[in-house]
């Protein structure tokens, strides 16, 4: 019987070590696929990386606004068209097409922009123009050399080393705040267009180039508008602008709204997408609150995430929302000596700063076609 017992105990760890060979093989076959599968991934990465730069160019030289307006076109009669070198014209066409933003014939060598994909690549489009968002890659990319030298230092980068930030945000704030007033964003508030209408006392605090409150001051023409940056860039290109259109009931003041001394001035403070990035955020909403009346409206459009990762994994644009800030919003912030709140900063941080600023009363607000932004409805405590 002991022989016996020693064959079937052979047998059994025979079978045990086929079995355990067989589980190696196949976590090392999953492993295989997984690798193959993230590497597939990384190439869509890379190939859409591209598409992001090349769409960028499109919108800038115009070419998605032309193509929308043409009938199917060779690169030469696209050039012409354009006033375009046909040669750099052919190049990007090439990318548009492998990359099935642009259809193609190949036997007339003709190509054209679908009316679905023109629908959100041309300026016809705004507010649903998604090729200009193509434009802060670029942006964001010419300072890689600043943030790589930031993570050793950790002191960020400063707004002056942004080429084009200025002019993209203008674009940006003029499609997306601009083409939302009318219709979403003053409606949040009952009865504030018929305030604004009556008469009030508004200003916007990190107003940039002043896209909203000359919008605003050509609408409400009872209202005085005030715009405070502490750019002069922008706040001189805001003031021409307003003296283009005449407009009386409109000033823009260059002034960092961390030393901002407004008090009991105005009815309403408006503050588009400019809290998170400050220097010195906690002072500068508790400069808002003292800036408004007794019975005064803050209204603050921010970016729409949570305070922690695990509450934006889904996210729509998650990574998008965390590399903006990694590249620019948290780092001018900590080039100026703040804390680098960063574009995620959340619904849970900015509820809690608006309550140590004196705002107990806030109501938080999304919009249907906005998948950035919420929208704060904010009261100043009694």
């Amino acid at each position: 019987m002991a022989a016996a017992d020693t064959i079937v105990d052979s047998e059994l760890d025979d079978r045990e070590l086929r079995h355990v060979m067989n589980e190696l093989s196949r976590e090392e076959q999953d492993g295989a696929q997984k690798v193959q599968v993230f590497a597939e991934r990384l190439l869509n990465v890379y190939n859409d990386a591209a598409l992001a730069l090349m769409i960028s160019i499109g919108h800038r030289t115009e070419l998605f606004d032309k193509l929308a307006d043409l009938d199917p076109s060779t690169s030469t009669e696209i050039a012409e068209a354009t006033g375009l070198n046909e040669r750099y014209v052919r190049e990007w066409l090439g990318a548009m097409t492998t990359g099935g933003v642009v259809s193609h014939n190949p036997h007339t060598h003709r190509y054209w922009l679908p009316a679905e994909r023109a629908a959100l690549l041309t300026r016809a489009a705004s507010p649903n123009n998604l090729a200009s968002v193509a434009q802060w890659f670029a942006v964001l990319g010419s300072v890689e050399d600043k943030i790589v030298d930031a993570f050793t230092h950790g002191k960020g980068v400063p707004y002056s080393a942004y080429g084009r930030f200025h002019e993209v945000m203008a674009e940006e704030s003029n499609q997306t705040v601009v083409g939302g007033l009318d219709n979403h964003i003053l409606p949040l508030v009952p009865g504030l267009i018929e305030e604004l209408h009556r008469g009030i006392d508004a200003v916007d605090v990190g107003c940039g180039r002043g896209k909203a409150l000359i919008h605003l001051a050509k609408r409400f023409r009872n209202s005085r508008f005030t715009g405070v940056d502490c750019s002069e860039e922008t706040i001189r290109e805001a003031n021409a602008e307003a003296a283009e259109f005449g407009l009386t009931n409109l000033k823009f003041e260059c002034t960092d709204a961390a030393k901002w001394d407004a008090t009991d001035d105005f009815d309403l403070v408006l503050a588009f997408d400019a809290i998170h990035d400050q220097p010195a955020p906690d002072r500068v909403l508790a400069n808002i609150r003292r800036a408004l009346r007794a019975d005064g409206l803050f209204l603050m459009q921010d970016i729409g995430a949570a305070s922690c990762v695990h509450g934006n994994m889904n996210h729509p644009v998650g990574p998008f929302l965390y590399t903006i800030s990694c590249m620019h919003c948290m780092s001018v912030s900590l080039a100026g000596g703040g804390p680098g709140l960063g574009a995620a900063w959340g619904k849970e941080l900015a509820l809690q700063m608006l309550d140590e600023a004196g705002f107990n009363d806030v109501r938080v607000e999304q919009l249907p076609h906005d998948i950035i932004n919420y929208y704060y409805v904010a009261y100043p405590s009694p």
